[in-house]
């Protein structure tokens, strides 16, 4: 069973920035792959960012450019760097772990274990 935390979230102005870590149990983390997703109230759940097993990366358009997502495996974390934000960024923020091999990082059923997500608020 894979335990995830996630940290960092808060209320930041316009054009700032916070750095989201999520920390994950288990000794394997080096073959998950990892995923940020976000919630908005009213709407769905919405891909991010992700990074593969060899630090591959994938954004969402909106967020390339002003967000950035690392891991460090020796830590078992990831992270993701989000600079420039904007209002419209506001969300809950979700960790998830891919621990089956799946190559469609973007689809939020190949993720099998979820955090309990930390609000990300951004005031205009």
């Amino acid at each position: 069973q894979v335990q995830l935390v996630e940290s960092g979230g808060g209320l930041v102005q316009a054009g700032g920035s916070l750095r989201l870590s999520c920390a994950a149990s288990g000794r394997t983390f080096s073959s998950y792959g990892m995923g940020w997703f976000r919630q908005a109230p009213g709407k769905e759940r919405q891909f991010v960012a992700a990074i593969s097993r060899i630090s591959g990366t994938y954004y969402t358009d909106s967020v390339k450019g002003r967000f950035t997502i690392s891991r460090d495996n020796a830590k078992n974390t990831v992270s993701l760097q989000m600079d420039n934000l904007k209002p419209e960024d506001t969300a809950v923020y979700y960790c998830a772990a891919d621990v089956s091999g799946s190559a469609y990082y973007t689809r939020p059923d190949e993720y099998e274990y979820w955090g309990q997500g930390t609000q990300v608020t951004v005031s205009s």
